[in-house]
């Protein structure tokens, strides 16, 4: 049998299952789209896009440790870091690059890893590629110090990309030994809660706790980094492959996320507008009897445990023009299939009224 019909027959296993996926052109012309992590809408903010619109050059030119260091390279890690209050930071091409570099560096300086069994896959590819002893523990319940092997990488997401629920930073590094270290995924975080938007563990000022991002989500640009001590970057300058081997990001992404951060900072009425809408949406979601957590997340997850029925609601509410888009396994665990609702400032409460009652209405006839 060829290998051909082999991937064939998985790919007939995979739709058996109710889980195929394929890439689509865009489609959502006329739909209210409730998919973006575009949380700011700062992806198409004049003074972003100004920013881009100003680029002499386009590609990098090479890896960073070659032609591809930029002044602008340097300035938005010299401003990520002040904002955050850590000594240095570190870009990289996405943040699943930066999980892929930073996790085995981390795990070379200790014994063992635990990692939250809801972490991105990203965070597990990194811990997979550091090879070192790794527990899986329950969601949001890291065994304590007693029950834990002394010098532990700990990582977590801040808050969870599917459920939108987010965890007790203050009690992990209260529970952190001496030669612990705490990576925290600040992914859908940065931007949206803290001091000036600066995240979760921005308060945490402790060389133990290493901070992740990214800077394609409320950012509207692209790219990931890492944030912690001098030492730590320095390491991963010369043994983080995702770094070393990789083309950099080119300097006109780099200058409009600087500009991006800029907003970032003083936007506090985007943040407001961000919860005032998720506050919103929940409440409407909670009046059909459907449950909802009250963290701070623009990821509103509304959960319908089937596959089929989840894909069959999803693409029915895109008819209703709005886009909601079904998570299945293997993204989520099985039985938990759901839409992810990702809410951003600058949505309407016309828009999500549209559709609160549009799942109502699915959710009552599918």
């Amino acid at each position: 049998m060829s290998y051909l019909k082999k991937l064939e027959n998985q790919l007939e296993n995979v739709r058996a299952q109710g889980r195929y996926r394929s890439v689509e052109p865009y489609q959502l012309e006329g739909a209210i789209d409730f998919s973006s992590n575009d949380y700011l809408g700062l992806s198409t903010h004049r003074s972003v896009l100004a920013a881009m619109q100003r680029a002499t050059r386009v590609g990098s030119g090479g890896a960073r440790l070659l032609a591809g260091r930029h002044r602008e390279h340097s300035l938005l890690e010299e401003e990520l870091a002040a904002w955050l209050g850590r000594e240095r930071v570190l870009l990289f091409s996405s943040g699943y690059h930066a999980a892929l570099g930073a996790i085995p560096v981390l795990a070379s300086a200790v014994q063992t890893v635990y990692s939250d069994a809801l972490n991105h896959a990203s965070l597990i590819d990194g811990i997979r590629l550091g090879h070192a002893p790794r527990t899986v523990y329950p969601h949001a319940q890291l065994p304590s110090r007693d029950e834990r092997i002394d010098s532990a990488l700990i990582v977590t997401e801040s808050i969870f990309s599917m459920d939108g629920d987010a965890v007790d930073l203050d009690a992990m590094l209260a529970g952190l030994g001496d030669d612990d270290v705490l990576l925290v995924d600040e992914a859908h975080a940065l931007g949206l809660v803290g001091a000036r938007g600066a995240g979760r563990a921005a308060h945490l000022r402790d060389p133990r706790v290493v901070v992740l991002g990214t800077l394609s989500k409320a950012f509207g640009a692209h790219g990931g980094f890492i944030a912690g001590p001098a030492t730590l970057v320095e390491m991963l300058v010369n043994s983080a492959r995702s770094f070393i081997f990789d083309t950099a990001l080119p300097p006109a992404i780099a200058l409009a996320a600087r500009v991006a951060l800029s907003l970032v900072r003083g936007d506090d009425e985007g943040r407001r507008s961000l919860h005032r809408n998720v506050a919103h949406l929940r409440a409407g979601l909670a009046s059909l009897g459907l449950p909802t957590i009250a963290d701070p997340s623009p990821i509103v997850p509304v959960l319908l445990g089937e596959e089929r029925r989840t894909l069959r609601i999803s693409e029915e509410l895109l008819r209703k023009k709005t886009y909601a888009p079904a998570i299945r396994p293997p993204t989520v665990p099985p039985g938990t299939s759901r839409l992810r609702i990702s809410v951003r400032s600058n949505h309407t409460l016309e828009a999500i009224d549209l559709l609160i009652g549009s799942v109502k209405q699915c959710i009552a006839t599918l």
